[in-house]
């Protein structure tokens, strides 16, 4: 049976979230693009009870942190437990959705969207016992620097952002390639009827009909807005690798 588990994982892709609070699931994700992929069959999301491998009669899952201080930290024995018994192929990548970790950028979620899907572990107390970290291989993703009562809502953001690049989720393929940090730039702005609109007027160049300029437009914007919201981004667009070859699309993100 765990073969063809395995085997059947590699059909679609697949998200398994880890939770203390499975209720939470699908939530968003059940509506709007993903919540109508996820009726069709386009991608498959499990939402496992971290709960249901504890081994005490209370269901335990937490202890107070070695050394002391302040909250509880969940045990490393519970959580590798539940880890195991999702029983998952070793290509699907380990994540844990932590203030710590790797920042999540587009390029980071077209990579998982590419991939068979992940598992996620999702945090809550005041943490995580290092030594299932490093033992199940779990690695830390950031949605950003800021802490959440519990990697849910984290790990919803992330699974929605990769599931919408999956092949036949959005309408039109262009228009994942048109948006912010696609091509490390912000997106530009946007505008449709009416043509007025309290006493502002969409720009002429983009009624004009000619696709070269509004193409011009377009990329002009998109690089004004990122020099001025998101240094960081236009500061790594402009470093060019020693080799002459374009750099990597969004190599940074907050």
């Amino acid at each position: 049976m765990a073969a063809e588990t395995k085997a059947s994982e590699t059909k679609i892709w697949r998200a398994t979230v880890l939770t203390l609070f499975p209720e939470m699931f699908p939530g968003p994700l059940g509506v709007s693009l993903a919540g109508k992929a996820l009726a069709s069959g386009l991608w498959a999301l499990e939402a496992r009870d971290i709960r249901d491998s504890a081994t005490d009669r209370h269901r335990s899952v937490d202890d107070t942190p070695a050394g002391g201080g302040p909250g509880m930290v969940l045990r490393a024995d519970v959580l590798a437990a539940a880890i195991d018994a999702a029983d998952m192929s070793s290509d699907r990548p380990r994540l844990l959705m932590s203030p710590r970790g790797r920042p999540l950028t587009q390029s980071l979620v077209a990579e998982l969207a590419a991939g068979p899907g992940p598992m996620i572990v999702c945090g809550r107390f005041e943490g995580i016992d290092q030594r299932v970290i490093e033992a199940r291989g779990l690695e830390e993703v950031s949605i950003g620097d800021y802490v959440l009562s519990g990697g849910e809502i984290a790990a919803m953001a992330l699974i929605d952002a990769c599931v919408r690049l999956l092949p036949g989720v959005m309408g039109k393929l262009a228009s994942g390639a048109d948006e912010s940090f696609s091509d490390g730039l912000l997106e530009y702005p946007q505008y449709t009827r009416p043509q007025e609109f309290e006493g502002q007027s969409i720009p002429d160049i983009l009624l004009s009909g000619d696709h070269g300029r509004v193409a011009a437009w377009r990329q002009a914007e998109a690089e004004a807005l990122t020099r001025a919201r998101r240094p960081d981004l236009w500061a790594a667009r402009q470093v060019q690798p020693a080799t002459g070859q374009k750099r990597p699309k969004n190599t940074t993100d907050g």
